[in-house]
């Protein structure tokens, strides 16, 4: 089993920042790809980008390319979502998950999720 924790949710208002932390225990870090989604009420959970094993690879959709950034440090088993010039459209809970292999851009295929974190983004 692998266990991971995001922190760095918050409130935040359009055009700030935030950083979203998952620290990951329990299997080998560098084995997983990983990757952050959000989910709104009343919506279906999405991705918002997703890192290879070796951080050489990231994705990241439309809707906030440009604007978000993830980034996996592998000695402290940790993958970072940079956000900036946060909308209220990107209110949601947001989830850190983990993928045995390569990335993958739906939540199917990922193994292990966090709990969630709220980000707020007021207008």
């Amino acid at each position: 089993q692998m266990q991971l924790v995001e922190s760095g949710g918050g409130l935040v208002q359009a055009g700030g920042s935030l950083r979203l932390s998952c620290a990951a225990s329990g299997r080998t870090f560098t084995n997983f790809a990983m990757g952050w989604f959000r989910q709104a009420p009343g919506k279906e959970r999405v991705i918002v980008a997703a890192i290879s094993h070796s951080g050489a690879a990231a994705y990241y959709p439309d809707t906030v390319k440009g604007r978000f950034t993830i980034s996996r440090d592998n000695a402290k088993n940790t993958v970072y979502l940079q956000m900036n010039s946060l909308r209220p459209e990107d209110t949601a809970v947001y989830y850190c998950a983990a993928v045995l292999g390569g990335v993958h851009t739906t939540a199917r295929p990922y193994d292990y999720w966090g709990q969630g974190t709220q980000v707020t983004v007021s207008s």
